[in-house]
Order: C-alpha cells, then structure tokens, then sequence
C-alpha cells in the first residue's frame, strides 16, 4: 500500500451544540456565542469529484444484526431515484440532488459488494492504517469503500473528535481510492455522535427526538454516513470543495453540521416532520417505506445550509 493522503476527519463530535464561525482560522473552534451569519463560502480547490456512476461497497467490521444492515443499505439505495420509485420531495433522494450542483454533475450512487468480517479479524480497536487495510479489500473503478464498525469495536479518536472519517490513499495496482469509515456509537457515546436521538454530555438538555428507525445507534450512523459521503463526492481526494485546512475542513455537510431543519440554532435541531404513529422524527422518506432524518448540506447555488423541511 502506498503512501496516504491527508485523513479527512468529520468533527460531528459536539459540535452540532456550537455555533462555528465560517474562518479558516476557526474551522475547528467551538464557539458559544451569538454571531452575525456570514456567507458560507465552500471553495472549489481545481481537484477531482466523484461524479458519474460511484458504487459504494460496504465492509461491515463486527456484528450487525439484519435488521440493523437492512437500514443501512436501504438508505444507500435511497440515494438513486432510479433503483425503486420513491415519494416526491422530501426524500433521500432529492437530499442527494443537492450533490448535482457541485461542478461535474450528479453522482449516481449504487451499492456494490459487502463483505462481513464477523470474527473481528483485526481485532476490536482500529487505527487508521487498519481502517486502510480494510478499505483496499473494496476498492473499484470510481468506488468509495465504507467501513462500518460495530457498537463493541473502539476506533481511534472514535468519540474524542470524530464519529467518522473519509480518506484517500494509492494501491500499487489499483492506483488512488476514496474511503470512509463511521461507527455505531450505542454503547460507547451516544450522546455525542448519535445526537438529536440522545441527550448530549454537554450543551443544552432538550429532549431527544425519537430515532426513525427505532435504532439509536444505527440512525445516529446514517447522519454521519450521510456527512462522509457527501463529503467523499466532493472532496475526494483533498482537493474539491472546502474551507478552511485541508487536514481539518468544513465540506458539504460537515459546514452545516447540527442544523436538521429549519430554524435551527445550537442544541436545537430544527423543525422537522413527526411520524404520528411512532412519533419518530424524520426529514427524508426512502425506500421499502423506510424514514431518516438527514442534515443539511451546502447548496453552492445559494451558499447557504439547504434543509428538507
């Protein structure tokens, strides 16, 4: 394996309770204060998006009951408009469009191989070379690998900064590949990277909204899954869209992070729609009947956080 390219960390980890001044110079800051909003500015670095057809493949590192990986790849497959007829906006489908109007056109997202390593082959803490290693076992012409850990498997700096991550890195055979890496923090810090479904460690006590899909830890994933992916597209390989250091970015939904509806502000998540039945909260209908709730993403036409609702 050859040499990696700067990791592109997700700093989702509290700081959907912070409101983040839109500087380089404190894209990392958590700042609790009133500011004056400012246009939000994602700037295109002259680098390659992944536009086109992209497969997503899916390594899931520990166990997964079914029903937890049938959420998951359902969401995928909301993704692309084309592959089941899908209610009209919101959707996931159309929370994916906004991905269209990044230079290149769209990315249509399919899903590829999954491989299950149920035995923890690498055991049950993970750094970043052996989040690498499990990448190169799916990589593909215009592919993003996505590792997918357990709630029983620690990552390194899983729940101190990040609750998921993309990257790149250069096969000797297959040249450059995108990945991604996000994890189920159910029993490890809920509160920090599956929230508005729980309560945070710090910040404001307002009541967690009821997970979509009856899964804490699975719907706390699909936010941050829905962030690297975003991110994967179109800023791949560290030179797209982004603000701020490279090594540390605001990237399509990482800029937007906390902000799930409109009126949004820190601690509070936004109006959003609520399942009267379940009174699970939601924001984009996909497949199979299934409901998510999804962050905002920079839209480049208006360079403001687009919400669903």
């Amino acid at each position: 394996m050859g040499s990696t390219k700067p990791m592109i960390t997700i700093f989702i980890l509290l700081f959907s309770l912070f409101v983040i001044v839109p500087i380089p110079s404190l894209a990392n800051s958590r700042i609790l204060a009133l500011v004056k909003e400012k246009p939000l500015v994602l700037k295109y670095h002259k680098g390659d998006l992944l536009k086109g057809n992209v497969t997503i493949n899916l390594i899931w590192y520990g166990k997964f009951t079914p029903a937890q990986r049938l959420i998951i790849v359902d969401f995928i497959q909301s993704l692309n408009p084309k592959s089941k007829k899908i209610t009209s906006p919101p959707s996931v489908a159309s929370w994916w469009s906004t991905t269209e109007v990044y230079k290149g056109g769209a990315s249509v997202i399919s899903l590829g191989k999954q491989i299950f390593d149920q035995k923890y082959s690498l055991g049950k803490y993970l750094k970043d070379p052996q989040l690498e290693s499990l990448a190169s076992k799916a990589t593909g012409v215009n592919s993003i690998a996505v590792i997918l850990t357990a709630m029983d498997v620690g990552v390194d700096d899983f729940c101190m900064n990040r609750c998921g991550m993309h990257g790149s890195t250069r096969l000797k055979k297959a040249g450059k590949f995108a990945y991604a890496w996000v994890g189920n923090s159910a029993s490890q810090c809920p509160g920090q990277c599956a929230w508005p479904f729980q309560k945070p460690i710090v910040g404001p006590q307002i009541t967690p909204l009821v997970a979509p899909n009856g899964d804490v830890g699975v719907d706390g994933m699909i936010i941050n899954l829905a962030t690297v992916l975003a991110g994967t597209v179109t800023n791949p390989f560290d030179g797209g869209y982004f603000q701020g250091p490279g090594n540390a970015p605001l990237e399509a939904v990482s800029a937007c992070t906390g902000i799930f509806g409109s009126g949004a502000f820190p601690g509070y998540p936004g109006k959003v729609l609520l399942d009267k039945k379940t009174g699970a909260s939601y924001n984009a209908p996909g497949v199979n009947g299934r409901k998510y709730l999804l962050p905002a993403m920079w839209d480049p036409k208006t360079s403001k956080c687009k919400t669903l609702v």
